[in-house]
């Protein structure tokens, strides 16, 4: 296997734009905003550099009119790291004698440091773009005008100081948003070469920096004028120097992917069907005047998993249930499944019905008429039924696969954590090689578990203790990764399964994950093509050992919850609420949002707020997070269901914390196959 970025492949997911990233990751031109976004979809990275400070970024173009950021910055002349996130929301788009228009706000749940918002307008002159805003906040800087706010009210004219060493970080600054005496006036604008990669930039930026940097270290802009000179070596990447207030200079780089791109449709690997080879070619086991037998082997070579098949002479309906091992969109499973069916089932099958079964839970019927058939009479047929119904199936198979039992599977990979927003180092990693073993079991039972083997970390440098007064449930993480850097991971036995279509349930005991043991349950209901979706979860668990062996510390607990979901028909963002008891004990309520695409990427956002006060949760004041999931089929040449997923917080304190695997996740496992995706994806790709 080459593990290799095919070029194709690399032209699909990198974006290139006509609008290049700031240094605060926004869209914009050096370090002021402008009214331009991304395409749809577009995930951007930016890393930039100055003498002043050291800023990590990354943007995300949740629809076509709204961006959302999230920064981290360095302050390199003393020792304080900041983190905040920022919304940009289009007003309206350009047009021939109107120029595109937004509204942003800079920190918008931070400390308040970067705080600003404004009002922008850009318009493109051939390859010249230019742009004109109004700021508040950092962005006023002296003041030009009176604020425009105070016809509104005069609570516009006051506003707070934007950073206290005693403020509470991770709040709403809401005592901030467009208020001031008076505001002031950014801008400048962009030319773009024909014929080489290059672009310039002239800024004019009226941050007088006196809301943190003067009062600390002195340091005055000597100029509002900076400049920049952009290099794109290749689509979606660029390479940015700028000379800024006429004192600094600064680095920065910019990459972006489109999460949004079609999936690369590859073709399956080529192979003799079972029809075409001789019994002394086949397994001995394999019977070759089964159809069935042929059908199996032809299907597992595929990527396929065949459960069970049936063909009614009397209705000429072949039901398949089926599993996808290989292929990254059920459409193209299911499409494979109907054509291998159509080679090897009995001529009586007219109509064939596949069971989507994903992760033991069977969730839909989906009707196909056999492919090599072309009666408009049966066409027919198929239009006046739905092509998406629910599970409906033979009592008894006339086959079933016996798949092999107490055979061990073990996969050994090297892999990678990390651990962002250390106040005494930003970014902390280990590598470490994970043995993974999984063993079927009978009935949909399942023994899972992985082992880390340490090969090089920095956690081990970690000095710095928990101060949380809460019950250290999560903030004792530090410990976990140092001095557990080898040991067990996960060692768990777990039953899934459906009892309807519609009623989906999984059960589990044992290591649950690095800091964790115990039992526990989740029930979901999915009613028959609604958006909305019910859930409950519980779990009884016990801290375990910081070395991660099979020793347990004293703290127990329960966890429940219940929980609501809704697939919201905007954008392909689903919207999920879990209501219930934490692991430190605190009540009240988690807030997920994430947007998931057919090729698999999926990003979102939670925020927690429990009946723990700010002050006694500590820095941040509530938890919240980003999360990300990457299919890693776009990154190989062959078909894989892999993903790589990630939770980011600002900051890990104890309120809010959850069994993040075990409290609610069912539903979001069957994302693939739930009625509404599947059924236009079934609708658009299938004939």
């Amino acid at each position: 296997m080459r593990a290799m970025l095919p070029y194709k492949t690399l032209l699909l997911l990198l974006i290139s734009m006509s609008v290049v990233a700031s240094d605060y990751g926004t869209i914009g031109l050096i370090d002021t905003p402008t009214a331009r976004m991304s395409s749809d979809g577009v995930l951007t990275s930016t890393i930039a550099i100055q003498s002043r400070t050291n800023s990590y970024a990354v943007t995300y173009q949740a629809t076509p009119w709204l961006e959302g950021t999230f920064r981290y910055t360095g302050f390199n002349n003393f020792v304080h790291y900041d983190r905040n996130y920022a919304l940009k929301l289009r007003l309206w788009p350009e047009q021939d004698y109107i120029p595109q228009v937004a509204v942003g706000v800079r920190d918008l749940v931070g400390t308040g440091i970067f705080g600003a918002e404004y009002v922008v307008a850009s318009k493109a002159m051939g390859n010249f773009d230019l742009s004109l805003g109004m700021g508040w906040g950092r962005l006023a800087g002296n003041g030009v005008i009176s604020n425009p706010m105070r016809i509104l009210s005069e609570k516009f004219a006051n506003r707070e100081k934007d950073f206290s060493g005693e403020s509470t970080t991770g709040v709403l600054q809401s005592g901030l948003f467009f208020r001031g005496k008076q505001v002031g006036f950014f801008g400048g604008g962009s030319y773009k070469m024909e014929s080489l990669p290059l672009s310039v930039m002239l800024e004019y930026n009226p941050d007088t920096y006196a809301s943190f940097e003067v009062p600390l270290s002195g340091l005055k802009p000597k100029s509002p004028w900076s400049m920049a000179l952009n290099w794109e070596p290749k689509p979606g990447v660029e390479l940015s120097l700028s000379r800024q207030h006429k004192q600094e200079w600064g680095i920065s780089l910019v990459a972006a992917l489109n999460t949004k791109a079609a999936p690369p449709r590859r073709q399956k690997p080529l192979y003799r069907s079972s029809l075409d080879m001789s019994k002394a070619e086949l397994p001995r086991m394999l019977n070759k005047d089964s159809w069935y037998d042929r059908f199996l082997f032809d299907v597992e070579r595929s990527g396929l998993i065949l459960v069970e098949a049936t063909v009614d002479n009397a209705t000429q309906i072949a039901t398949i249930v089926m599993g996808n091992r290989s292929y990254p969109m059920w459409t193209d499973a299911i499409n494979e499944m109907s054509l291998l069916a159509d080679l090897h089932l009995p001529s009586q099958a007219k109509l064939f019905r596949i069971i989507v079964e994903e992760e033991g839970h069977q969730v839909h019927s989906v009707y196909i008429d056999r492919p090599s058939r072309n009666t408009s009479q049966l066409k027919h047929t198929i239009r006046r039924q739905p092509l998406l119904t629910k599970v409906e199936k033979p009592a008894s198979p006339q086959f079933r696969t016996n798949f092999s039992q107490n055979k061990l599977f073990v996969d050994a990979n090297l892999s990678s954590r990390f651990q962002f927003f250390d106040p005494d180092d930003p970014v902390r990693y280990q590598l470490f090689a994970k043995l993974g073993v999984s063993l079927p079991l009978p009935d949909n039972w399942a023994l899972r578990g992985s082992y880390a083997i340490d090969i090089d970390n920095t956690f081990n440098e970690i000095n710095r203790e928990s101060d949380s007064v809460l019950p250290h449930v999560r903030s004792d993480i530090a410990r976990y990764l140092s001095e557990g850097d080898s040991g067990v991971n996960s060692l768990l036995l777990e039953k899934r399964g459906s009892m309807s279509s519609e009623m989906h349930y999984r059960f589990y005991a044992g290591v649950l994950e690095e800091m964790y043991t115990g039992v526990g349950g989740e029930l979901l209901y999915q009613p028959y093509r609604s958006r909305l979706a019910f859930g409950l979860s519980t779990n009884r668990v016990q801290q375990r050992d910081y070395d991660k062996s099979f020793k347990l510390l004293d703290y127990k607990t329960n966890t429940a919850f219940a929980s609501v979901y809704w697939a919201s028909p905007y954008y392909n963002f689903d919207l999920a609420m879990h209501a219930g008891r934490y692991l430190a004990g605190d009540n009240g309520a988690t807030l997920e949002m994430r947007r998931t695409f057919s090729n698999g990427w999926m990003i979102g956002l939670w925020t927690t707020l429990t009946n723990v006060s700010s002050k006694k949760f500590g820095e941040g004041s509530f938890d919240k997070g980003i999360y990300l999931k990457v299919p890693l089929d776009q990154f190989f040449n062959r078909n894989v269901r892999t993903s790589y997923s990630t939770r980011v917080r600002p900051i890990q304190r104890d309120g809010g914390a959850r069994l993040e695997d075990f409290s609610g996740n069912i539903w979001w496992n069957l994302r693939g196959v739930r009625y509404d995706s599947l059924n236009q994806d079934l609708r658009r790709t299938l004939p």
